[in-house]
């Protein structure tokens, strides 16, 4: 199909990036779980690798199936190209690796996923570069953080696991200014709920384990692409700007446009690190993505009917739902969100850790489980898993304090899960 501006989202969920298989008719999009593909003849076979024809290679850089994941997820965010990879965890390498050399820094929110915190202050720094972690809600202290060996802005769209709205437009901003692309992760949002590029981002990035998938059963993560960053402006993309001499001198940004950093990202991040998304992982998000806005719909719906719910507990110290009046970022909605404020949130139990233990040993429906975005609710306590290597200061600046459980909101009838939730701050509060 034509992806054009004419079609709504509920149908490029399903088109977009899909064409019958020319071979067999097939109306799904078939798995291709093929390694390597034959080449026409030498000549196509030399014009691939020159990366002057653009086909498939080999399966750890282009694969048919996962060329359609990457499609329909770059025309569902606005993007001109996207990457499919392994894991969130290796789409943020991806993003960063044609950026950074060593020396290089990024300056990150203070607000992000525990396993982000964690490989960005820690793992990178194997590979010479560092980050800086700032209060995004602090703009003056994000533009401070910027300095002359700086070469990303790293935030969440709906911080994982407080739920918090970012201000994107006014990061973005900041981030213009001083010549770095923006980075959003996506993952707790969806394109569904909130469009980064649209507010300035230069890069979304996805675990698509979670709420693209939706239905628990795989791995994968995905880059994409704004197409509107001009790596050329500075010195400071040497990788994208300058000659690459993996490919006789070939410059990334001269010959490719506003596709370099995809083009790259293929040709040197999936050649070199070898994060692939494998074929079958691909298939799945294809077809959890075919439901995405109905699934998302409910998840708000339910999220705010067991958010409010919560508040109104005795037996709960706050809620941290961006889609509460009571939240200090339910005004950004409208700008940045504004179908909801998604279904990831945390409340605190009176009680403190152990009556937090207590409750998610008591749960029945609720799933204890290192994950969100699921069909299904899930739970878990953050401070003594996922944020575990985490200092006490850098748990409370990610919202993950000891006190503090997160909860990933289902599409199950929420008066079930308000129930569940009930007979077990029962026990943990008893």
């Amino acid at each position: 199909m034509s992806d054009g501006p004419s079609y709504g989202f509920d149908t490029l969920q399903i088109h977009a990036g899909a064409r019958p298989d020319p071979a067999t008719g097939a109306r799904q999009t078939p798995i291709y779980q093929t390694t390597a593909y034959v080449f026409r003849d030498a000549e196509h076979a030399a014009a691939l690798f020159n990366l002057q024809e653009v086909g498939y290679i080999y399966s750890r850089l282009t694969n048919p199936t996962v060329a359609v994941l990457q499609e329909r997820i770059a025309t569902l965010e606005g993007g001109v190209g996207a990457v499919c990879c392994s894991s969130g965890h290796a789409a943020q390498i991806m993003a960063l690796f044609p950026l950074m050399q060593p020396g290089c820094n990024v300056v990150a929110s203070t607000r992000l996923y525990g396993g982000t915190v964690t490989q960005f202050s820690q793992t990178i720094k194997r590979f010479g570069w560092s980050a800086k972690f700032v209060d995004f809600d602090d703009l003056d202290a994000v533009r401070d953080a910027i300095d002359d060996n700086t070469r990303a802005v790293f935030g969440e769209s709906i911080a994982n696991p407080g739920g918090y709205i970012t201000d994107i437009r006014a990061i973005a901003d900041i981030a213009d200014a001083a010549g770095v692309p923006l980075i959003i992760d996506n993952t707790s949002a969806t394109p569904y709920l909130c469009n980064p590029i649209s507010l300035g981002a230069t890069l979304v990035v996805h675990s698509t384990t979670k709420y693209l998938t939706g239905n628990g059963t795989v791995t994968g993560g995905c880059i994409v692409d704004s197409g509107q960053f001009d790596w050329s402006a500075s010195d400071k993309f040497p990788s994208l700007s300058q000659p690459e001499p993996a490919y006789h001198g070939l410059k990334f940004h001269e010959t490719f446009g506003p596709l370099a950093f995809t083009f790259h990202s293929i040709a040197i991040g999936l050649r070199d690190l070898g994060m692939t998304m494998n074929p079958q992982a691909a298939h799945y998000t294809l077809m959890g993505i075919e439901t995405l806005s109905l699934r998302m719909e409910r998840h708000v719906e339910n999220a705010m009917t067991v958010a409010t719910w919560l508040e109104n507990d005795p037996r709960v110290d706050y809620v941290t739902y961006a889609g509460l009046d009571s939240s200090p970022y339910s005004a950004r909605i409208p700008a940045v969100c504004p179908k909801g404020a998604g279904a990831l949130f945390t409340f605190a139990v009176k009680g403190g850790y152990e009556a937090c233990v207590k409750l998610v040993d008591s749960l029945e429906i609720f799933s204890h489980v290192a994950n969100l975005g699921d069909t299904r609710s899930l739970i878990i306590h953050s401070a003594s898993t996922t944020h575990r290597q985490l200092t006490p200061e850098q748990q409370e600046a990610a919202g993950a304090a000891p006190n503090v459980v997160r909860v990933s909101i289902g599409i199950e009838n929420a008066e079930d899960l308000i129930a569940d939730l009930d007979q077990a701050l029962a026990r943990a509060t008893a």
